[in-house]
């Protein structure tokens, strides 16, 4: 915990100097309200311990200054018993309590720790408004897939380690859940965990969504704002397509996992975070270094511990497994079954998109059939094809699966990728790939 003594009494500075860094705070002291002013607006305190009568800025000027700055330090007021009605004044423009000299050392401490706990109930507000409410729920990893399983013991040994992990797998193999597992197994699953999709956020908006801001650092900005890493500290920050990152940006996170110090941006103030960082790629990220688009020094930083997660294609007894799982987590649909023809065309079908695109065929399905046995002839025509003895190359069947879902949605691109389980991005590149155009 942080704190700063803003008083003009030498002789108590030093002793509450003394205490407090007893106590075990870490402490720092201001003679005056100009010298407060200036350090609150270096560096970031969780308290200041705040004396209403100093010479040249009074105490209630620092307070209102830091209210118009938006500094997120809470005040505890340090008065005489004559100017309480002062500091009840105080308290109207947010300071946290007051307290009256000569006070005893444990009061002061258990003062501070009341007022920290404000501060930091006011961060976890934050953090639970931060997080949508697909986070909240339970997830399960089905498998009885040996190559799943061996991936999913990795994941247990690298929990214990606080370094940063690389997941690698394809778009939709769920990479998240993956995260998730790793932070509920290590230190930190009493701490926030935190998803970013790199490639789902403008590319001039993921600064401030990393990092933050602070208010008027651009057009729009009315107010500080914390960014995920902040949010996150303590915890974990899941970055999901870290590939997709401008090589500036690259630069900035690498400080930031190298020392956890990073600037909000605008901000001229450092800010401190303790994080574990868990990034996830669909790209050959070396093929990437290799090319320039992705710095070397990164690549080695966040890939201190490297998982793979095998695609659906190569864990088909998963299949059943996952097919029975959506549709008990769909109420709705308990009475509802697939067939054995139906789970067999499903087996047989390559899933370019995954789980998630499985995920998707079999909700559109379950919608759809006005049986309670859904058979292989209320599945889309593509998923019928006799893959294995086809002869088509996998890149063939993804080709035409894409322009199958093109012709259900009328063309639309971002609805074909939410169909198919994949990132709008992600269709992007393959549509070029297949040179498949509007």
């Amino acid at each position: 915990m942080k704190i700063l003594i803003a008083d003009d009494d030498k002789n108590l500075r030093k002793v509450m100097l003394s205490e407090l860094s007893y106590a075990g705070f870490e402490v720092s002291e201001a003679e005056n309200g100009v010298k407060a002013k200036n350090l609150l607006e270096k560096d970031e305190y969780d308290v200041i311990l705040l004396d209403l009568n100093m010479p040249g800025m009074s105490g209630m000027e620092v307070l209102k200054q830091m209210k118009d700055l938006e500094i997120p330090t809470e005040v505890v007021i340090l008065t005489a018993h004559a100017t309480v009605s002062a500091a009840v004044d105080a308290m109207k423009l947010g300071a946290y309590d007051f307290i009256t000299k000569p006070f005893q050392t444990e009061v002061l401490v258990a003062v501070i720790e009341k007022a920290y706990e404000k501060k930091k109930l006011l961060s976890e507000n934050l953090l639970l408004k931060s997080q949508i409410k697909r986070q909240s729920e339970t997830k399960t990893i089905i498998t009885r897939s040996p190559v799943m399983l061996e991936a999913l013991e990795t994941v247990r040994k690298f929990a214990a380690a606080d370094l940063p992990i690389l997941i690698c797998g394809e778009s939709g193999v769920g990479k998240e859940l993956i995260a998730r597992a790793i932070h509920d197994a290590s230190k930190r699953v009493d701490e926030p965990f935190l998803p970013i999709n790199c490639g789902a956020i403008p590319e001039n908006m993921l600064e401030s969504e990393l990092f933050g801001h602070e208010k008027g650092a651009f057009t729009g900005a009315y107010a500080r704002k914390l960014g995920l890493m902040e949010i996150a500290s303590h915890g974990t920050l899941f970055m999901d397509e870290i590939g997709e990152l401008n090589l500036q940006l690259q630069g900035k996170l690498l400080r930031a996992i190298e020392t956890g110090i990073f600037f909000r941006v605008g901000g001229v103030k450092e800010v401190r975070v303790d994080v574990r960082f868990v990034s996830a790629t669909n790209k050959d990220i070396k093929k990437e270094v290799e090319n320039g688009n992705f710095r070397a020094d990164l690549y080695y930083r966040i890939s201190a511990l490297t998982v793979y997660i095998p695609p659906l294609k190569e864990r088909k007894e998963d299949i059943p497994l996952l097919v029975d799982y959506i549709i008990q987590k769909n109420a709705a649909f308990k009475n509802k079954r697939f067939s054995k023809g139906a789970v067999e065309v499903l087996s047989e079908y390559p899933w370019p998109g995954n789980v998630r695109e499985l995920q998707n065929v079999v909700h559109r399905a379950l919608f759809l059939s006005k049986n309670n046995t859904i058979d292989a002839s209320d599945l889309p025509l593509d998923l019928s094809a006799d893959h294995s003895v086809s002869g088509k190359k996998l890149e063939d069947v993804e080709r035409e699966h894409i322009l199958q879902v093109f012709r259900e949605v009328d063309g639309q691109k971002r609805k074909a990728a939410e169909i198919l389980g994949i990132d709008p991005k992600t269709l992007y590149r393959k549509l070029s790939t297949y040179g498949i155009k509007d």
